[in-house]
């Protein structure tokens, strides 16, 4: 029986966000002062997991925490926000992972103790749960190493039962991106953002690496960041810009973006309407520090989202 909208799979861990728009950290012994420091929700499959939840779809997660703070925090943060915790794994003999944010709003420095991040592996994830999900989404391939080498039979497996499917790697700490070419014929859609895409390329510049990418999985959606996104289905192509916004903090925008993305996929729209709402999420996720604070409700994206398609279009408002 279909319960879920969507089900991911990823890694679960705080954010401890400081933030100060002349952060300089130096080393010895010097205490820097910032003006402004909170623990959020972090990881960008919990981000995503928030988004798409506060959009309105019923969103499942599985991944491994620890018994401890950390995991409390997270699990509880995220049953307060609607998503279903009930497969999350908890491990005694590991920590929850956790990562240091140092924001200077447009730009920031990430320092990550992974602990429980890489610990899920495919077989955890049973049959039962992939078919309560309309569509299956794992983010931070490349800090999920424990899952890497099931995920393309996880994802045949998703198929098999009807779901879709869609990956999101983040950036690849080694900067070797081995094993994400494998995946992407297994792919219903590809979130990568510019560098990844021109990384796991090798291509000299944008365009050439989405076609690339679009040769080998059935949608591709690239986060261009203030320059807004572009994304390709078969021989479908369009690009649409940012939304104007005013930026707090830019940690968990393309997360955001997922999850407008895969609203509108899930409901059936066209590709200009997914892209401009994914980006309309993505965008107004900024206006507040922390991944989720500023995340949108329906309502508020839609707009967000029609002022993009008009000013693509050059229909007045």
């Amino acid at each position: 029986m279909i319960t879920f909208d969507l089900l991911i799979a990823g890694e679960i861990n705080p954010d401890l966000i400081l933030s100060d728009p002349n952060l300089e950290p130096r080393f010895g012994q010097v205490e820097t002062l910032v003006e402004n420091a909170s623990l959020t929700i972090g990881s960008s499959s919990a981000i995503m997991a928030c988004g798409a939840a506060r959009l309105g779809l019923k969103v499942a997660i599985i991944g491994v925490v620890g018994k401890d703070l950390f995991g409390d925090f997270m699990l509880q943060a995220m049953q307060d926000r609607g998503i279903d915790i009930s497969a999350v794994i908890r491990d005694s003999t590991r920590n929850t992972g956790f990562s240091v944010i140092l924001s200077r709003g447009a730009d920031r420095a990430i320092l990550t103790y992974p602990g429980c991040m890489s610990a899920l592996k495919a077989e955890q994830i049973s049959d039962d749960l992939l078919m309560s999900a309309l569509h299956f989404h794992v983010s931070s391939y490349f800090l999920q190493t424990s899952l890497q080498a099931g995920l393309s039979n996880l994802y045949q497996r998703a198929h098999h039962f009807g779901l879709t499917t869609s990956l999101d790697t983040n950036w690849d700490p080694s900067e070797h991106w081995v094993g994400v070419k494998d995946l992407l014929p297994y792919l219903d859609i590809f979130f990568p953002n510019r560098n990844e895409a021109l990384s796991l390329t090798g291509a000299p510049d944008l365009e050439q690496a989405s076609e690339q990418l679009g040769k080998t999985t059935s949608c591709i959606a690239v986060k261009l960041g203030g320059q807004g996104a572009l994304a390709q289905r078969g021989y479908e192509s369009l690009r649409l810009p940012a939304l104007p916004i005013v930026v707090a903090d830019t940690v968990g925008a393309g997360d955001s973006f997922v999850a407008g993305f895969l609203y509108g996929y899930l409901n059936n729209w066209e590709l200009p309407r997914c892209l401009a709402l994914a980006i309309a999420c993505g965008s107004l996720s900024t206006q507040l520090p922390g991944g989720t604070t500023a995340q949108p409700y329906i309502e508020e994206a839609l707009a967000a989202s029609e002022r993009i398609l008009a000013q693509d279009h050059g229909i007045a408002q």
